[in-house]
């Protein structure tokens, strides 16, 4: 059971993350030339205010 979430769950994130680059390329190629222009502390910044955020919503639905 537990497999078939995890499963679900990489799914979900390879298609919000697939949609983006295929409903707007220019946008998301202007946006990932700015992400490497960032340094290395900002996108550490992101980068953990990511892992926070999906943690809090993880914690706010189970």
């Amino acid at each position: 059971m537990d497999s078939d979430v995890f499963w679900a769950a990489l799914a979900l994130m390879l298609v919000l993350e697939g949609a983006f680059p295929f409903l707007a390329p220019g946008a998301w190629r202007q946006t990932f030339t700015r992400l490497l222009q960032l340094k290395d502390g900002q996108l550490r910044f992101f980068g953990l205010a990511s892992i926070a955020i999906g943690l809090a919503l993880l914690w706010i639905v189970s």
